[in-house]
């Protein structure tokens, strides 16, 4: 493909995306505002942690298809894939979105494509970027072209799931999605749906919504387990039997750029219209407080007062380094609130992004009242019990990704998140 590209957010996503057009033959050209980043990209270092990016990275950059800067440059298509986040008063910060459409705009030219990625609220391509991109003079629709096609990928396995799944297209017009198609069928394998962009934008936050009030079903579940003398998870693997039901599992909560992010975005445009979409974020936020209040117990019925708390896991999930939105943040507030001591341990996150973390694995576990699992790395799973030597033998898992019989041989108690069968 003869196109140039522009892709502007070398994040979690942008970076990803950019790098896979670059391995198809596509002259890509990154843009960040984090000269740190961009130095690290132009060195061939990753700032961000995803299996097999680095030897794509190389790829691209060493056959001269990707370069990176704080700017951007004149190209055909622009690729706006920048965060997307909440405000404190969980209203939709789409502040990003709308410097990066301006950043582009004094390299528009006729013909141009502009795609936006992120994951956003309805109407934004329509309230938010189309404002912008009128300043450029051109027309909207027939000299450039506007399209969304939000990403559907999971850290830990973006590239998979660039190339394999399907994915949504809404164009302003007809031609400008008939134009994302094109681009995207270079390596995309999946079915590609065609639809106007505010449909694009809400469906993509639809199958995030869905998976956030599915999640707090089970972690609805997992609080009435804790009192029913079942486990929970084996209550969900029988259940999901059943040919039409599928529920989610529990958890410390929910994190990550879009489950926790996106259902916010529903609520603030539907007000008393998302009453079960707003209870459903309320429950998976209420989670890290729950979690944090089993581990008080714990203590309190082993007689420990206070207590140092090990919390395994700072990631959102396992298998990455990913601490956006993480609920593990969460659960360590409430749990100084509770005045417990703190210390955290992941071994994917390898510079100390919080107060309580060290690199240490020993030190974190050494003199613990309670290992607290948070989330389910595959270090955690292969760890031999019978080396940990933490001042006392207590763990909590709250994501079932412990072998049970292995701990409590090794002399621990061991505690399952929505399990009161196995006390």
């Amino acid at each position: 493909m003869n196109k140039t590209m522009c892709v502007i957010g070398l994040g979690y996503i942008g970076l990803p995306t950019a790098v896979t057009f670059a391995n198809y033959g596509v002259k890509v050209h990154g843009v960040d505002v984090n000269p740190a980043a961009v130095r690290s990209i132009q060195e061939k270092k990753l700032h961000i942690e995803e299996p097999g990016l680095q030897e794509r990275l190389n790829k691209a950059v060493d056959e001269g298809y990707l370069t990176a800067s704080t700017t951007p440059q004149e190209a055909d298509v622009f690729i706006v894939a920048v965060p997307s986040p909440i405000n404190a008063d969980k209203t939709a910060n789409l502040e990003y979105v709308r410097e990066a459409t301006k950043s582009i705009v004094p390299y528009l030219r006729k013909g141009n494509l502009v795609i936006l990625e992120s994951t956003v609220p309805p109407k934004t391509v329509e309230r938010v970027m189309i404002p912008e991109l009128v300043k450029s003079g051109l027309d909207i629709g027939t000299e450039l072209y506007v399209a969304h096609s939000p990403e559907r990928v999971i850290p830990g396995r973006i590239f998979e799931e660039l190339i394999n799944n399907g994915r949504i297209i809404g164009g302003i017009n007809k031609k400008s999605a008939e134009m994302t198609k094109e681009l995207y069928e270079l390596f995309v394998k999946g079915p590609i749906h065609l639809t106007d962009a505010t449909t694009a934008e809400l469906v993509k936050v639809m199958e995030n919504t869905y998976r956030d009030v599915n999640i707090a079903f089970a972690n609805e579940l997992a609080k009435l387990a804790e009192e029913l003398d079942v486990n929970i998870w084996e209550a969900i693997h029988y259940a999901n039997f059943h040919p039409r039901v599928n529920i989610h599992f529990p958890g410390p909560g929910v994190g990550g750029h879009c489950i926790a992010v996106d259902p916010w975005f529903l609520v603030e445009l539907g007000g008393d219209k998302a009453q079960m979409i707003h209870l459903a974020r309320n429950i998976n936020d209420g989670m890290p407080l729950f979690t944090a209040q089993k581990t008080q117990k714990i203590l309190n019925e082993n007689k420990i007062a206070g207590g140092k708390v090990a919390v395994l896991g700072l990631a959102f999930k396992g298998n990455v380094d990913d601490m956006r939105e993480s609920p593990s943040l969460e659960v360590i507030h409430e749990l100084q609130q509770l005045g417990l001591e703190v210390v955290s341990f992941d071994p994917h996150i390898k510079e100390n992004n919080h107060p309580t973390q060290t690199q240490n694995f020993e030190e974190a576990v050494n003199d613990a009242d309670i290992l607290l699992v948070l989330t389910d790395h595959k270090e955690f799973k292969e760890y031999n019990p019978l080396t940990i030597t933490p001042k006392h033998k207590i763990v909590l898992d709250t994501k079932n990704c412990l072998e049970r019989d292995k701990w409590k041989e090794a002399g621990f108690q061991f505690h399952l998140l929505g399990d009161s069968k196995n006390i």
